[in-house]
């Protein structure tokens, strides 16, 4: 079983900046409502610790590994629950520069393995708005600066 969602938002800022804010991994904890954390060295090949969850649920942690880390381009993991092929999700956040000094950031994850099925409604509603929500925070992050209350 194969499940992708996909999101995206328009940046009002350079690729360069956006980057710069996605991968301030310890101010995480000041924006970002739905990836709680990230730690351990993210390079690719690497096992990363990842904390997340949508508000009001309940944060799962996560041993990733590192799949890409281009800088300014893509950073993406694939995360795996107890073993490969039960529930595996691949987590990609990629940056498009649209030439006129703004950019689009896209936010998705394939999700493949036998559990996906059972896990369908959740993934199109409460992970589905964890994304959006983190989308639009690392907009209001990177635009306006500062920290956001949810």
């Amino acid at each position: 079983m194969q499940k992708e969602i996909n999101t995206q938002i328009h940046i009002n800022a350079s690729r360069e900046k956006v980057w710069q804010v996605l991968t301030d991994f310890e101010s995480y904890g000041q924006w970002n409502p739905f990836v709680r954390s990230i730690t351990g060295e993210v390079e690719k090949g690497n096992r990363i610790n990842v904390v997340l969850g949508p508000q009001g649920s309940r944060p799962m942690t996560f041993k990733p590994t590192v799949l890409v880390f281009d800088e300014e381009r893509e950073f993406r993991w694939l995360g795996r629950m107890f073993f490969p092929g039960i529930f595996d999700g691949e987590h990609i956040f990629q940056l498009k520069e649209n030439g006129d000094g703004s950019s689009v950031f896209v936010h998705r994850e394939k999700f493949r393995g036998l559990l996906v099925g059972l896990m369908a409604k959740k993934l199109d509603t409460e992970i589905l708005a964890g994304f959006e929500s983190m989308n639009r925070s690392l907009k209001h992050r990177v635009e306006q600066g500062g920290e956001l209350v949810f």
